[in-house]
């Protein structure tokens, strides 16, 4: 019989390894209740309980995973829990054209204002009852800017194969610092197996972010995670992928500047077709057309990774 797991890390990660202490055993099927730490190590208290850098919880060793098999990460739950978050003031300059650089405003907003030593950064209400967002920004009365809240996590992996052990700043084929904006609640998030037990790891929730990351970060801030785990026996993936109500997406997730938007966009491509072929039972042309005609694209993270969504009516 499954069962409901309710833990609270006193312990944060900034790795996906495999040698850190189990923070919980699941069986396939249980239901995990926990929490997660902003970006730079703040809790819904606002108290500093890790070193800034996407601090991780967990891991959560799954019963029964192997090499070569694959989890389902359905997040039934991602709730926001404090009523505020921060992001960057400007957006990182690789998002923009270099003759525009030039004259770019100047990244230095207030010392101190959300981290000690700290200029760039802007504080946001999250107002919980309206479910809003607001940056604080008092020396600008007519920009007035507001915005539905639409909780995602940023960081959601497993340990990948050897003794590789990445930190939380990157992404990849184990997942990691995806940062995409359709790994929110109610998505179901896939992923490859390349240790015994998997070693699964949460962090970087983000109360709204735009496609591409643009800023460089989301709203960072804390949140409340539910969530459960299937395996799949044998199920090898390359990658991870995310299903949500309208979508099945591939995501051609690497590292930020590691190579072009383009090898990301090859590698969700790929997979895709792949995934088409062998779950959906689609000849080869069929896939290819389907994905020439209704595939959407998203820049996951500016400079990284991008994902490609086929909208579920045409999947029969």
């Amino acid at each position: 019989m499954s069962q409901t797991h309710e833990i609270v890390a006193s312990t944060y990660h900034h790795t996906f390894a495999k040698f850190h202490p189990i923070l919980a055993t699941i069986q396939p099927g249980d239901t995990v209740v926990t929490k997660t730490l902003d970006s730079g190590g703040q809790d819904f208290h606002g108290a500093q309980l890790a070193t800034r850098g996407n601090p991780l919880t967990g891991p959560f060793f799954i019963e029964g995973a192997e090499p070569g098999d694959s989890i389902s990460v359905h997040l039934s739950k991602l709730t926001l829990n404090r009523d505020w978050g921060y992001t960057s003031i400007r957006l990182g300059l690789v998002a923009l054209n270099p003759d525009h650089v030039e004259n770019v405003f100047s990244s230095a907003y207030k010392m101190d204002l959300v981290r000690k030593d700290r200029s760039d950064l802007l504080p946001w209400d999250i107002d919980l009852d309206r479910n809003v967002v607001s940056p604080r920004y008092p020396e600008s009365p007519s920009q007035v800017l507001e915005f539905a809240a639409q909780p995602m996590l940023g960081c959601i992996g497993v340990v990948p194969e050897g003794d590789f052990t990445p930190t939380s700043g990157p992404s990849g084929s184990w997942g990691g610092n995806i940062d995409y904006n359709m790994i929110r609640e109610g998505s179901t998030v896939h992923l490859p197996v390349s240790q015994a037990g998997a070693f699964l790891y949460v962090g970087d929730g983000h109360a709204l972010q735009g496609d591409g990351e643009p800023l460089g970060n989301g709203i960072e801030t804390s949140m409340d995670v539910e969530f459960s785990v299937t395996l799949h026996k044998g199920r090898e993936l390359t990658g991870p992928r995310v299903e949500t109500d309208d979508y099945i997406i591939s995501v051609g997730s690497q590292p930020e500047f590691s190579s072009s938007l383009n090898r990301g966009l090859q590698m969700a491509t790929s997979d895709m077709v792949t995934w088409l072929a062998a779950d959906y039972g689609m000849e080869d042309w069929a896939a290819h057309t389907l994905v020439g005609m209704v595939g959407q694209y998203d820049v996951v993270t500016v400079a990284g990774s991008m994902a490609l969504r086929v909208p579920r009516e045409y999947l029969g």
